[in-house]
């Protein structure tokens, strides 16, 4: 039998100046002119932007409106259209804040922040365990993780952008300045490296990463392709697993709120705590749903190949 030939790894160039790089260079200094305008102003900015990212972007508009359709059934077609819009708005002052997350100056530590449930971190650290940070791809977390307390450590998990390597690059310097590195999602080891060195973990694995090492588990009611590394990195460490999430709040302030840590987590089961943690993610998501990175294919894969939860349009 002839051997399969190893597909070749297609490398992207990373100098800014590269043409290939033109429109991410450019993007990377709309963002720094973004950081450098006052914060009110900036986020309306933002929101007529998202606004008209709404009547342009017909593709995301679609994609968001079918996973609105999917987790809201009990909503009113009015109501969740207006869910979209707000969504839009929302993902547009995202934008502004990714930029002052990244590029902002003193401005940032002005703005109002409350930290809420510290003391479910500090308990957690305090036993010398290892900690998972169990969170969600919420729009304002850039933002946010600038504004975490200085002496609670964190590692960030991310997913590289291997195509877009300027973009990549201005992601992990600004991560790495906010928290103490960044470690991609498939590096197990590196993951397991910052646990044993007592680094939190940020996680988030509210996204579908293929077949691979994951499980169909529910959320909001329908089946999600769920990785499964939660569970598995809990289980190799020892550690404990304190939820995280971010929220803007209804008078403007941002909310940095972490919850109690999971009990008998994990189990034995990966659709069991694969279940678990989209229930969780769930929850904050009901709390601020417009604020959710609603324009992901969440539902992309399902059990029965072949199935496309998107056909109509999105």
């Amino acid at each position: 039998m002839a051997k399969r030939k190893r597909k070749k790894r297609q490398h992207y160039p990373e100098h800014p100046a590269h043409p290939y790089n033109w429109g991410q260079t450019a993007t990377v200094a709309a963002l720094w002119l973004l950081a450098r305008l006052p914060y009110r102003l900036g986020l309306r900015v933002g929101s007529v932007l998202g606004g008209l990212a709404y009547h342009i972007a017909r593709e995301r508009r679609e994609i968001t409106r079918r996973n609105l359709e999917l987790c809201f059934p009990e909503k009113p077609a009015d109501e969740r259209e207006r869910l979209v819009r707000e969504n839009f708005r929302a993902t547009g002052r995202s934008v502004v804040e990714t930029a002052l997350g990244w590029f902002g100056g003193p401005q940032v530590e002005r703005m109002p922040f409350e930290v809420r449930g510290e003391e479910h971190i500090r308990s957690a650290l305090a036993t010398g365990r290892p900690v998972i940070m169990l969170s969600g791809h919420f729009l304002s977390v850039e933002l946010c993780a600038r504004r975490l307390p200085d002496d609670i450590p964190m590692v960030a998990m991310y997913k590289p952008m291997n195509k877009k390597k300027v973009m990549d690059n201005a992601m992990l310097k600004a991560r790495r300045r906010n928290v103490n590195d960044a470690v991609s999602k498939d590096d197990t080891r590196g993951l397991l490296r910052s646990l044993k060195k007592g680094l939190p973990i940020w996680y988030a694995g509210d996204q579908d990463y293929g077949r691979k090492h994951s499980v169909f588990a529910p959320f909001f009611g329908v089946p999600a392709a769920t990785i499964t590394a939660l569970g598995r990195l809990a289980k190799m460490s020892k550690a404990s697993v304190v939820p995280l999430f971010f929220f803007r709040q209804d008078d403007g302030t941002y909310l940095i709120e972490f919850q109690p840590a999971l009990e008998n987590f994990p189990s034995e089961d990966d659709v069991e705590d694969a279940t678990r943690m989209n229930r969780i993610v769930e929850d904050a998501v009901r709390r601020y749903p417009e604020q959710y990175l609603w324009m992901h294919r969440r539902f992309k894969r399902q059990e029965e190949r072949g199935m496309d939860l998107y056909e109509n349009g999105a």
